[in-house]
């Protein structure tokens, strides 16, 4: 279970990760029988904004737009896709077009380079992409179960990967401060190459630290378990709230 982007508040994930059937789209030996011509799947980027981006296909003679923005996962989009890009570093943006029988008819690729963290609706939580040892070290593990549970963070993949078995937990967390009447969201990137069993993720938001060695209670801001029939095919992409 990997996960990338854990942003904006006080984060305990207790076990392991989650998200609801996240499987990309298949063709199953033949398609449906219809034939598809290749088609340009090449973009243009152009910068609107600080920290805010159009991507503009080249091409529209295709069925469906699909964009994997920084590894989130391929999602349905538009052909001019206007995307906000909070944190300083560099974002791989992917294309597919989707032909006839939901077959990807061309696709394309372009990098882009964000100088500086958006001011104003950047993240409060450091260290989310999980890029370098300097991202690693603004995390803490908080320890629930004396063994069975690992989370490894980075770790040269940009990405927090927990490894848990038989109820084991453990959690990661990090401090910030809230501003009253401030809005704030929660936002991440899931995945998992197998089905989940018996598994669960939750998100809080705390004012005080948990004991080490016990689990965490309070209101869960995201709860996603296999109990409630999440998680259990193999996933990949973004929720937020």
């Amino acid at each position: 279970m990997i996960t990338k982007y854990i942003n904006k508040g006080l984060l305990l994930g207790s076990a392991i990760f989650f998200l609801a059937s996240c499987t990309p789209d298949t063709v199953d030996g033949d398609g449906n029988g219809l034939s598809q011509d290749p088609v340009d799947g090449s973009f243009k980027v152009a910068k609107i904004a600080e920290n805010r981006y159009r991507l503009t296909t080249n091409a529209n003679n295709y069925i469906t737009t699909k964009w994997n923005i920084d590894d989130e996962g391929f999602n349905i989009g538009k052909n001019i896709q206007d995307i906000f890009l909070p944190d300083k570093g560099t974002y791989i943006i992917e294309h597919q077009a989707i032909g006839k029988g939901g077959v990807v008819a061309g696709t394309g690729t372009e990098t882009i380079t964000v100088p500086a963290d958006d001011p104003v609706a950047g993240n409060i939580i450091q260290g989310g992409r999980f890029d370098s040892p300097e991202d690693v070290a603004k995390w803490s593990i908080h320890t629930i179960s004396p063994s069975g549970a690992q989370w490894i963070l980075g770790n040269g993949t940009g990405v927090a990967t927990i490894v848990a078995s038989n109820g084991s937990q453990q959690a990661i967390y990090q401090a910030v401060n809230v501003v009253a009447g401030q809005k704030y969201a929660i936002d991440m990137v899931a995945s998992s190459n197998t089905a989940l069993e018996d598994t669960w993720f939750e998100v809080y938001m705390l004012n005080s630290m948990p004991v080490s060695g016990q689990d965490v209670s309070g209101t869960v801001y995201r709860n996603i378990n296999t109990w409630d029939g999440c998680g259990k095919s193999a996933f990949k992409g973004e929720f937020l709230q």
